[in-house]
């Protein structure tokens, strides 16, 4: 069973940080655990999106529950830079808001 896990992730130090993606892509297992579990994406419809196999998929989605405080983790850290990166570059949008608001 761990074998075919292994035939689809991958890591590689120079490629999104070194983090566990599916082998050949850019796409990493959280990228994938968060379009499934978060966004409710079902495994079936990101395979379609991306032109994925539902092989790699699924084991992205072991790999995750196998290593879950570990990608949670990663998670977390990737949703705090976001969270950063907003607040030191306001919206363009949000700016026109203000504007029109007068703020």
């Amino acid at each position: 069973m761990a074998n075919n896990i292994a035939r689809h992730i991958e890591s590689t130090p120079g490629i999104r940080g070194g983090r566990p993606r599916l082998a050949g892509t850019r796409i990493t297992v959280t990228d994938v655990a968060m379009m499934h579990l978060r966004f409710g994406q079902s495994i079936e419809e990101i395979a379609g999106q991306y032109q994925l196999s539902l092989a790699a998929l699924h084991a992205a989605m072991s790999y995750y529950f196998d290593h879950r405080v570990e990608m949670d983790a990663m998670i977390h850290e990737d949703l705090a830079f976001v969270t950063g990166f907003q607040r030191g570059q306001p919206s363009a949008l949000q700016d026109k808001l203000n504007q029109l608001r007068g703020d």
